[in-house]
């Protein structure tokens, strides 16, 4: 009986073509445990194991369930292209391959590549009908700075560090492609015009060759453009939406036209062709207010992390991606800030399709190495490398209305500018040179270091809502609260009146499981505070915190800590399983409190039914 291969769907939606093959599923594979494999011959030989692929070593569905510290460990299959690709060049691509990789094929390295959360493809040539070793070698050292979320330095996990991913935890595909073919398409939407504009880089200019841009709906052919693509790298066409068929997404109609981008020669043939989607909507700044299509958009934001028990960070299926939308939305949620990881494109597909509002954000922490903080956070380079990887591959997803290129970042301010301020602002200017048509919170929570940042924020886990509520209460004077230094220096720029959230708050620790002593040992359960001592208890302090937020007319929204337990960690709404653990209707009403900013029409809009 043959195995089936896990996570068979196309990995990328928004760019579709149908000359492709998934390589998920069983791989040759091999620890190296003292990074030496390359000496002691295994590019040359067959490997020792085996592995599901995606699913991380450390991973019970990956077959190997690998603990310990994984400073390398080397991947190998040979692949047999489908013979029908015969004209085409094949290109090989990883979703996310923790940390550094090396790819070679045939014995030739073709591709190489640093970070744990971004894609990366490499060129194999014309191929068709060739039998080839694709070996992997993927690198995960534990010394010095490295973006990796939330990981755990330790050899078990603690408080919200969690089991690490080692090497391919993301889809490896192939695909084939015409030698003259479309790069990813770039899809930018402008509601106040009613278009949608189409970058469509090329990898070569063709005399005669031009880019045909159609757009449709459930009623059929909406509109076209065609423009020459043989005069830039990059040819633009512009989709004008005629008034009567203008539809845009919002959470309450998450309206997706179907968007097919083509190359055609001067005799009108086809020579590349993509398929896709797009929805045209605005997100604007008044005043502290964030905008969604010209009104006030209050967010009612959960923190999701992206583990399961038996995956990790990979989804065990494009099911369970569905199904935490779903639970959020029925626990009174409008979105999502996807934290400290770059969740793979199908989540954001999902979101798109559901309506569900997100915040993009990378998983930047281990820039002090092992948690450190203070003048030690020493971000690199390449974290700019990797966000902006980051930024090329989920521009064209209308669910994302935000960027938050760095979590928690702790720095005091003192008289030196630091690797810290460096990268922060190179990141914020990065994002903002990438993507100017979303706001970006420079840094959530902590130091925010570059003065002009579109939102500033704060994290408060204060779990009394009288004294919450005293903390958070400055807004409407200009002086919200802010996080600082532990002897309570300040460690962010001051606040100039941006758009104002608690992008972290809550955090509740609730653990019906465990016994309810007060010496309940911290490692078996961890969370934020006090522990509730039952449900009720748990349903009051939440609706206390939750109270304090909506009540305050500056504040735009909120982002509760978190959607399921995760390991050790026990504040979920739900459980690490994703089952029920918590009444979720009176969660859901909690929330359905009216915001203080919001109107009747707003509330209707954006609460999920």
């Amino acid at each position: 009986m043959t195995e089936a291969v896990p996570r068979p769907e196309h990995p990328r939606p928004t760019c579709v073509r149908p000359t492709w093959l998934t390589l998920n599923g069983r791989w040759e594979f091999e620890v190296d445990q003292g990074d030496t494999g390359l000496e002691r011959g295994l590019l040359d030989r067959p490997l020792s194991g085996g592995i599901t692929v995606p699913f991380a070593p450390e991973s019970a569905a990956s077959g190997v369930g690998a603990n310990d510290f994984l400073e390398a460990v080397w991947y190998a299959r040979t692949v047999e292209i489908p013979a029908e690709w015969a004209g085409y060049r094949v290109l090989l691509h990883f979703g996310a391959v923790d940390h550094d990789a090396t790819v070679w094929v045939e014995g030739t390295e073709v591709v190489r590549h640093r970070g744990g959360f971004s894609p990366f493809t490499a060129d194999l040539g014309a191929r068709a009908g060739e039998r080839v070793r694709i070996v992997v070698r993927a690198r995960d050292t534990r010394h010095g700075p490295q973006a990796r979320g939330k990981q755990s330095t330790r050899y078990a996990n603690y408080e919200c560090f969690y089991t690490r991913t080692t090497g391919i935890w993301q889809t490896v595909w192939l695909e084939a492609v015409p030698d003259v073919h479309l790069r990813r398409v770039r899809v930018t939407p402008n509601l106040a015009a009613g278009t949608l504009t189409v970058e469509a880089p090329v990898t070569a200019n063709r005399p005669g060759h031009r880019l045909v841009a159609e757009l449709a709906d459930a009623d059929g052919p909406v509109t076209r453009a065609e423009v020459r693509a043989d005069l830039d790298l990059a040819p633009v066409a512009q989709l004008v939406v005629p008034a009567e068929r203008l539809r845009p997404w919002s959470p309450e109609d998450p309206h997706l036209y179907d968007l097919r981008v083509a190359l055609v020669d001067a005799a009108g043939a086809s020579v590349d062709e993509v398929t896709g989607y797009a929805g045209i909507r605005s997100v604007a700044i008044d005043g502290r207010a964030l905008r969604l299509n010209g009104r006030p958009l209050f967010q009612r934001l959960v923190l999701d992390q992206g583990y399961w028990p038996q995956t990790l960070m990979t989804a065990p299926s494009d099911e369970a991606l569905v199904r935490d939308i779903e639970l959020a939305m029925a626990a009174g949620f409008n979105g999502a800030r996807l934290h400290q990881k770059v969740f793979e494109e199908r989540f954001l597909y999902h979101a798109d399709r559901l309506g569900y509002l997100v915040w993009g954000e990378f998983g930047d922490w281990g820039s002090g190495g092992h948690g450190r903080a203070g003048d030690e956070q020493q971000p690199t380079p390449s974290f700019v490398t990797q966000w902006l990887e980051v930024l090329q591959r989920d521009h064209n997803h209308p669910s994302i209305i935000g960027w938050c290129p760095l979590n928690e970042t702790p720095q005091p301010l003192h008289d030196r500018i630091t690797v810290l301020d460096d990268v922060t602002r190179a990141m914020f200017l990065a994002t903002k040179l990438a993507d100017p048509t979303r706001p970006v919170l420079d840094a959530s929570g902590y130091s925010h270091r570059v003065a002009e940042t579109d939102v500033y924020d704060s994290h408060n886990y204060e779990q009394d809502p009288t004294v919450f509520a005293e903390q958070i209460g400055g807004l409407s004077n200009g002086k919200p609260h802010t996080n600082r230094w532990e002897d309570g220096r300040p460690i962010s720029l001051p606040y100039a009146g941006q758009p104002y959230f608690v992008s972290e708050f809550g955090g509740i620790w609730w653990d019906p499981d465990a016994a309810h002593a007060d010496g309940q040992d911290r490692a078996e359960s961890w969370g934020y505070g006090v522990r509730v001592r039952d449900e009720a208890e748990f349903h009051e302090r939440f609706a206390g915190l939750t109270a304090a937020l909506l009540a305050d007319p500056e504040m735009f929204g909120y982002c509760y800590t978190q959607l399921t337990d995760l390991m050790q960690e026990r504040n979920g709404i739900y459980r690490f399983d994703r089952s029920t653990k918590l009444d979720v209707e009176i969660v859901r009403k909690a929330q359905q409190r009216p915001a203080a900013c919001e109107t009747p029409d707003d509330r209707a809009a954006m609460i999920p039914e």
